[in-house]
This record gives C-alpha cells, structure tokens and sequence, in this order.
C-alpha cells in the first residue's frame, strides 16, 4: 500500500499563525487606544480611521487563522482528536459547572434580596425613627415616585428601596414619568417634578421631594386620622374655587384636597370669627380692603396660634384705590412685613415685563425644594415688599428675590412704557414674599405681593403651584410633624490617578497580562506538539 503523501504546504502553515499573532496583538492596542479615548485620556478627531484599523486587524486574525487550517489540516484534527481535545473538554465542563454554579447563586440572590451596611457611619441604613414607623404602618402603602426623564431618579430609587427592604410586604413603589402621564399626575394632585405619592387605601399624601425625612413626616400624616382644615376668606371680590374664569382656585383647592386637606371658604362679615379647626387662613386676591372688623378676629385667630396666607396685589390693579388697608397694616405692625405702593418691573423677562421672575431663593422650608431643582416662580402683576427683623419674637424671613435687571415702578400710567425714575423707584433686587413666625403666639404668616401667580392659569407654570402648596403646608404646621436627627456623614475623597499611572494600567490590564496568558498557551501548545 502507498503511503499517504504529505502536503506541501505544511511547512507554510506557520505563516497564518504569524500573521494572525500580528493581527491580534494590533487589535489589542486598537481597543486599548479605543478605551483610553472613552475614558477622555485624550483625544481624536475622528474614530473612523480607528474603527476601520480594528476591523481590518480582526479580518485579518481571521483569514491568519483560516489560512494556518487550510495549509495544516492534520494540525486542526489532531488538535480536536487527541489529548488537548479532552483536557479542553474537561475544562470546558469544569467552565460550565462554575458558570452554572454563579447562576444558581445570582438567581436565588435577586428573589431573596438582602442587604449589609458595611459604611462606618451606617449611612445606607434608616433611621431608627423612621423604621418605628414603618413598623407601624396599618396598611400596605404604595409610592408613586413623579419622575421625568430630565431628572436622576437613582437616589430616589435608592431611597425607596429601602423602605421597602424594611417594610416586611407593606410598602412598594413605582415611577411615573408626569410628563408621558399627565392625566395620572393631575389625579394625584401633582405639581412640579421629583414628588412622591404614598397611598393607604383610599387616603394618599404628597412627598415634596425624595429624603428620608420628608417621607417619613409624609408617612405619619397619612397615618394621623386627625382632621386637616384651611379656609379661604371670601367676601371681597377673591377669586372662586369652582373653577370658573381664569383667576379660579379650583386647582389650588383640587390640590389641597388631594393631600387630605378640607378646603372650605369663611365669610368673617357673616361668621364673625374663624372656625376652631382652621389650620391656615388663606387670603387671596382681595379687590376690596379686608375690614378694620375682620382683621381683628384674624389677628385674635393668629395669636392664639393661627396662620394666615395672604397673596395681595398691587392697589393699581384692584378696586383699593384711597381707602386704607387694615390688613396690610396689621402685617407691618405685628410682622414688619409692608407690601410696598409698587409694581414690579423685570426686564430678565423678555417677553412681558410686568411678569416678576424669581431669580434667588432664601432658605427656608417653604423654598427648599424649589431651590434644589431649580424653579423659577413667576408673579405677574407683583407688588415688592420689604421684611424687617425688628420686632419682638418674631423671626421673618424674605423668601424669593427678583435680580438687578428689575424695579418697583411707583408711579404707572396708561398706554406708556415704564421706565427706571432714580428719584421714585425702588431698584432691584426686589423681595416678592415673605414668611414670619411669632415664637410666643406660635403664630405664623405667609404674604405675597401677587395672587395670579396661584390662580388656575399660572398654578402649573414653573414653580407656581410648589411655592403656594408649601406655604400652606408650612403655615399650617405641617411640615415638622417629625423631626429625624441627621447623622454626620464621614467624608471621603478619592485622589485622582495621575495619568501616566492610570496608562500604566490600562497596559498591563488590557495587553500585558492577557498577552501573557496567550504566549504561555501557545507555548505550552507547541512543546507539546514539538514532544509528539
């Protein structure tokens, strides 16, 4: 029998190994340069020349491979057929059983999520206020968390996982983006971004923000069963609640509600005096002066530990015209808070001036959310006022600012365009609301030198609605139901990697190593195969 010829071109094979061993290693520093690119270590004017490079040294790692079994067969079988072919198929079992073990273990994990916190000042752990809560809950209670695209959700997410990691079944959430549901933010009584919902059965409240205390106070008042009651004055020519006209309440009533206020209306000419169970007293839009009578039964309500919110606009657009205003007289007197005889002029609004934009924020609890997200609050038609820190016992705070671009235009006249008089003018920056409490009465009071800007067309405008719920909620004690200790966090810095070393690393980890495990491969591949 002949003996089987040999094939020439096996001494040829070496070359596609060459050729592919070439292609590889420069497909490696392609994706190093690709991945130091990503990291912003420099830069390139254009990625196509490098994407073509990577994909031409892949082809030809490919076609080098292709050509090595073309020319050197017998190589190719013997590798499948003799002994590397069953160690690699005992390696490939072994990969199998750690790759099936690692899928058990991740599989049972994320049905039965449990969670350490190994920080030093346990800052991913709730407080213990908080978990008695929790502990507490009567009810299952479900978080609808308000998120848009434009806002990180990850702290919310975060947040909320942990309650419901610590509720024992009674608490879950979901987000809603109030942007793509409309009609479910409406129905929740949604103003503004970043807010949450929490509903027990048919009760619900609002979150102003995601933080641990704001929800848990959020928590205890839809526990609390105790009645919630504000008022607002009528008698004056203020705007309705029904929602008829554009200066209607009916969504800021709407609102309220939906946070489990009862929203009813007083008539001190008629009633004589206010309700025992009124929290807040809300005063919007007279377009007549409020009585000397009237505003002495407010003032006995205050000091007894009442609250009022008074949104009054300047005389110019109202029926005031000569007459004295008792109540802002009361304001001044009692508060040091004077809506000045002014209409605000702001040029930072381009498109009207009379439209005053909020432009800095004091802190405060009723500003802090819309501080931190940043929402203008426009007032058209605003008067400014000023917020002295003189009187007994009482600590006001200014809370919105106009910026320089703006003034308080004294003296308006028809059909003409104001201008800035040095001589009669208040210049900017102009103050548009103030909050003061009386730390003996414990009375509280909440002014703003406008009223359109809560009305049903400007409530959803920016942060029209978030500033006018806040007052109210602040006004009406309902912001300091609980008061969870802040733990000082421990502050960490992680110095940044000089980048000859961050290099460094990149090499060793995407070419050196990795090289390293190919070349002991292939030369273990080829003592074995020199040994026969």
């Amino acid at each position: 029998m002949a003996g089987k010829k040999k094939n020439p071109y096996t001494k040829y094979a070496f070359i596609g190994l060459i050729v592919a061993m070439f292609a590889c290693v420069s497909a490696g520093l392609i994706g190093a340069a690709k991945a130091l690119i990503s990291m912003g270590m420099f830069t390139l004017e254009t990625t196509d020349t490098l994407n073509l490079a990577l994909q031409i040294s892949v082809g030809v790692l490919v076609l080098g491979v292709a050509a090595y079994a073309i020319m050197s067969p017998d190589s190719i079988r013997r590798f499948f057929t003799g002994r590397q072919a069953r160690y690699g198929s005992n390696s490939l079992i072994l990969t199998l059983a750690v790759l099936g073990i690692i899928f058990v273990v991740n599989y049972m994990v994320f049905n039965n999520p449990k969670s350490w916190d190994l920080t030093e000042d346990k800052s991913n752990t709730l407080s213990t206020e908080t978990l008695q809560i929790i502990a507490t809950l009567p009810e299952r209670v479900t978080a609808t968390a308000f998120f848009t695209s434009n806002l990180d959700r990850s702290g919310a997410d975060e947040l909320l996982l942990k309650f419901k990691s610590n509720s024992n079944g009674k608490f879950d959430y979901t987000f809603l983006d109030p942007d793509t549901n409309p009609v479910a933010a409406r129905e929740a009584g949604i103003t503004g971004d970043g807010k949450i919902m929490l509903q027990m059965g048919g009760k619900k409240e609002i979150a102003a923000y995601a933080d641990e205390q704001e929800l848990a106070r959020t928590m205890i008042r839809l526990i609390s069963s105790e009645p919630r009651a504000v008022y607002f004055l009528q008698g004056h020519g203020e705007p309705g609640l029904d929602g008829s006209g554009e200066l209607s309440y009916a969504i800021a009533k709407e609102t309220l509600e939906s946070k489990n206020y009862t929203v009813g209306t007083l008539n001190l000419l008629a009633d004589k005096t206010v309700p025992e169970d009124a929290l807040a007293v809300i005063i919007a839009g007279p377009q007549k002066p409020v009585s000397a009578q009237e505003v002495a039964q407010l003032k006995k309500y205050v000091n007894e530990g009442g609250s009022l919110v008074v949104l009054e606009d300047p005389r110019f657009f109202t029926e005031f015209e000569d007459s004295p205003d008792p109540l802002a007289n009361y304001l001044t007197a009692e508060w040091g808070i004077t809506l000045n005889d002014d209409i605000v002029i702001d040029l930072v609004n381009t498109q009207n001036a009379f439209q005053a934009v909020s432009w800095q924020y004091n802190s405060h609890p009723i500003t802090i959310d819309l501080a931190d997200e940043k929402y203008y609050v426009i007032l058209p038609q605003a008067r400014s006022i000023n917020v002295s820190t003189d009187k007994e016992n009482v600590t006001a705070t200014a809370l919105i600012y106009t910026t320089d671009q703006s003034w308080g235009e004294s003296e308006l006249i028809n059909d003409e365009t104001p201008t800035f008089d040095e001589a009669t003018d208040t210049p900017g920056p102009l103050n548009l609301a103030a909050a003061a409490e009386n730390a003996v009465t414990t009375g509280r009071v909440v002014v703003f030198g406008n009223s359109i800007f809560a009305a049903d067309e400007g409530f959803d405008a920016y942060g029209n609605g978030n500033i006018f719920i806040n007052s109210v909620d602040w006004a009406a004690e309902q912001e300091d139901l609980l008061n969870i200790p802040v733990r000082p966090t421990t502050q960490r810095t992680l110095e940044p990697i000089p980048t000859a070393n961050l290099i460094i690393i990149v090499i060793l980890s995407i070419l050196v190593l990795p090289g390293m495990i190919v070349f002991m491969g292939v030369y273990s591949w080829y003592t074995r195969r020199k040994r026969g």
